[in-house]
């Protein structure tokens, strides 16, 4: 009988331990620790071939971004963090928008008001291979901002850093998640 009684408040404490670590992790404090590192995996969109790698670092100026994308056409190619970490879709349309919780318009990634996810372009040499490297102010590991569980998209064309909602970069042709990275 006691078992009976005692059952349903060990499930109660179970799901609240698990809101509460869900909550934790949206706010970017996994363990209680400050989180220093980063990483994202791309993968290619549906019919497209472009794979890499993005790190978020945080230093005393701000988080460095560093990308290393292959696959690409040659050229510049828009380069932002979207809302949602899902790449689910077959076009990554399920990592939603630019991730833009400050409510700005969409601009280049030194500007003032912006998207928090406008990081620009990445530019592909003639092997398709591009690197990328920035160190940003406004991305941020913890807080409203937090970039931590969101999405990092490789668009088909250049973001031309002025239309609106999102530079008329074109369709996705990578999509990854930023996970928390080993220090």
């Amino acid at each position: 009988m006691r078992l009976h009684k005692t059952l349903p408040a060990v499930i109660l404490m179970s799901a609240v331990f698990m809101v509460l670590s869900v909550c934790a992790a949206l706010a970017g404090q996994t363990d209680g620790t400050e989180i220093n590192k980063a990483v994202a995996v791309l993968h290619p969109t549906r019919s497209n071939n472009v794979t890499g790698t993005v790190y978020f670092s945080r230093t005393p100026q701000g988080i460095k971004v560093t990308a290393d994308v292959m696959g690409l056409s040659p050229g510049q190619h828009g380069f932002h963090i979207h809302e949602y970490g899902d790449c689910t879709a077959p076009d990554g349309t399920s990592a939603g928008g630019h991730f833009n919780p400050e409510n700005q318009p969409h601009a280049g990634p030194d500007q003032a008001q912006r998207h928090v996810g406008d990081l620009g372009n990445i530019e592909a040499d003639n092997s398709g291979n591009a690197h990328y490297e920035r160190t940003d102010t406004h991305l941020k590991f913890d807080g409203r901002d937090s970039i931590i569980g969101r999405g990092v998209i490789v668009h088909a064309g250049v973001d031309d850093l002025v239309s609106q909602p999102s530079g008329n970069a074109g369709p996705r042709v990578a999509c990854g998640v930023i996970g928390v990275a080993k220090d």
